[in-house]
């Protein structure tokens, strides 16, 4: 049996301090490194840091956390969830990853997307209407950036490079994903730049991704790619108990995507609603054991090599967060590998 890799995901979400008033942005991230040191030392595979510029969430330059975050670490593999490429300069973020790449000792992970939020757009000077085609030239020279010492490349969304040398160069091998949200274009884009596959499942079952597993699968048997590990990330949340850990989710998940909703014009969330998901969806909140076993199925369904938990949802507490992780790592982790390697017997 491939052996399965567990990580976590946070957007460093404005939490609230113990008076129920949001924290400054300042206090939440460095609460991010505390909790990642954490899941280092409790022997979790990876912590990835989404990119946003919102009120709402803390990380906007995640390199910089996670260089910090290699400082206090061994171990654990360093990422983003995601890197909005789209809107970055490629040869600047291939220069940082490569030197987070140096610093951490191979430990460089990054998920590259187009992020769900489009405030970088307006805020780096991009036009929406450019929104794929930005995607698709950065994610080109950026994969080429990874494999060739000197770099031609030209297009339309940047100055072209001619036999440019890029600096500094990877010293050891840096695996690099690519956050897809569920087109049969994204797929395919992924398998011919030969680049690992992340699937962002944030609602519903996860079993309707599995079309887009089989059309990986083929797209590398006609382009002629290797087969390379799949991974998913989706939201969830662990406690003691089920009700436990559904009751202290609710209200910040609550405001979450009532404030998100709002601005996109989605219908008011219920709570009949966050329960379907919980039980029939890609929320994976409750106890370790029931969290556990949802995972297990999830990486069974899509024959995945990967799954990465996105603790943080809404303005959950430090300390709230701090117990998940812990839960996570000691109990929800060994319960996935047990109940995988007893399906594999």
């Amino acid at each position: 049996m491939t052996p399965i890799s567990l990580g976590l995901d946070t957007f460093g979400d404005v939490s609230v301090g113990p008076d129920g008033q949001p924290q400054s942005m300042d206090r939440v991230l460095r609460e991010v490194l505390d909790q990642a040191t954490l899941a280092d030392e409790i022997g979790i595979d990876f912590i990835g840091l989404g990119e946003h510029h919102r009120p709402d969430f803390a990380i906007s330059s995640p390199e910089i956390v996670l260089a910090a975050i290699a400082g206090r670490t061994r171990r654990i593999k360093l990422g983003t969830a995601v890197t909005v490429l789209s809107t970055d300069d490629p040869v600047r973020v291939f220069q940082r990853f490569s030197t987070l790449n140096a610093l951490s000792n191979g430990r460089a992970e990054p998920i590259l997307g187009r992020g769900s939020f489009t405030e970088s757009y307006p805020l780096f000077g991009h036009d929406l209407h450019d929104y794929d085609q930005l995607f698709e030239e950065r994610l080109d020279l950026f994969a080429k950036l990874l494999r060739e010492s000197r770099i031609t490349w030209s297009g339309e969304t940047r100055s072209p490079l001619e036999n440019q040398q890029v600096f500094p160069p990877l010293g050891q091998p840096m695996t690099v994903w690519v956050g897809v949200g569920g087109s049969p274009e994204s797929v395919v884009r992924v398998v011919r730049q030969d680049l690992q596959l992340m699937l962002a499942i944030i609602g519903g079952d996860a079993a309707r991704f599995a079309p887009y597993v089989d059309l990986y699968h083929r797209a590398c048997a006609e382009l002629g790619k290797p087969l390379r590990p799949i991974g998913v990330h989706s939201p969830g949340f662990v406690a003691e108990t089920d009700e436990a850990a559904q009751e202290a989710l609710w209200p910040h998940y609550a405001e979450m995507f009532g404030r998100i909703g709002r601005e996109r014009g989605w219908p008011p969330v219920t709570k009949d609603r966050y329960l379907a998901e919980v039980h029939h969806g890609a929320l994976y909140v409750g106890s370790p054991e029931t969290v556990a076993r949802k995972i297990a199925k999830t990486v069974k369904t899509l024959g995945l090599q990967r799954f990465d938990m996105k603790y943080s949802t809404g303005p959950v507490p430090h300390s709230r967060l701090m117990e998940c992780i812990r839960l996570y790592g000691e109990q929800v982790i060994p319960m996935v590998q047990d109940i995988l390697a007893d399906q594999a017997a």
